[in-house]
């Protein structure tokens, strides 16, 4: 069986093609199950659409959602549509996201961590003026927030857990954050979720999948469930490497990894 969890579409406005276009492009890569999983809305801020292009609007929220379960019921039969959506994890907004999501039915919801201190993960100018402590301090930060948004219980998948080497391929080097890292991933294992293998790192300048096999190996030792999204901006990313990442996913010792229907874990053997 093979699924995707992880894709976007033109509500974000950064990705282009409508939801029907992922969903077909699902159907053309093989694919059982597809995810829709858009960009929230910045629901803590006052303003209807507080940063165009990076997310939709609040008020295009529930009509992104009929329009997802619409279409769960048009291709029935041919290819299972999920739910979902990728949340960002503001600490300090955490129920005013949670209150959101309530009324609706989603399959899932991926936990993002898109800003440290109030700057973009992929803001590769952040790292010039810090000393090696203080890169340390913003990596250890970074998981210490991985963490907490395991601890929640809002998640079911934590979206690209490395990401901040998307634009900073330094960052895997950055030392001493050895204890933040494994502490995010037993959070991950204690509330029996997932950590996503995206393959979006790809299209950045570090030119490889989110996360990295040395935080792969330690997630299998701590019995973390892992699950394949593309993070596709366009349609024809969909289902991008997915037969590589199960491959690897396999040499490193995994035996199963899953997906999400109705915020119930479903068990695939890879």
């Amino acid at each position: 069986m093979k699924f995707d969890l992880h894709t976007h579409n033109e509500r974000c406005g950064h990705a282009t093609g409508t939801i029907e276009d992922y969903i077909r492009a699902g159907i053309e890569a093989g694919l059982s199950v597809i995810g829709i999983s858009d960009h929230s809305p910045f629901f803590a801020r006052e303003e209807d659409h507080a940063v165009p292009g990076t997310a939709m609007a609040k008020s295009e929220f529930s009509r992104y959602v009929a329009e997802v379960l619409r279409l769960k019921e048009k291709y029935a039969g041919r290819i299972e549509v999920l739910l979902g959506v990728e949340s960002d994890f503001f600490p300090e907004h955490l129920e005013v996201y949670r209150q959101a999501y309530e009324p609706y039915p989603f399959d899932y919801i991926i936990g993002s961590v898109h800003q440290i201190h109030g700057v973009s993960i992929f803001n590769r100018n952040r790292w010039t003026k810090l000393n090696e402590r203080q890169k340390t301090d913003v990596k250890k930060n970074y998981y210490e927030q991985i963490r907490d948004s395991a601890h929640t219980g809002l998640f079911q998948v934590l979206g690209h857990i490395d990401a901040m080497k998307g634009y900073y391929p330094a960052f895997v080097d950055i030392a001493g954050a050895d204890a933040e890292i494994d502490a995010a991933l037993q959070a991950v294992a204690e509330h029996d979720i997932a950590i996503e293998i995206n393959t979006s790192g790809k299209t950045k300048d570090v030119g490889g999948w989110y996360p990295s096999d040395a935080i792969l190996e330690r997630a299998l030792h701590f019995g973390v469930d892992v699950t394949f999204g593309s993070d596709a901006h366009v349609p024809g990313r969909v289902g991008d490497e997915l037969d590589l990442v199960r491959s690897r996913l396999k040499e490193i010792g995994f035996k199963r990894w899953v997906f999400y229907r109705q915020k119930q874990k479903i068990v695939v053997p890879l």
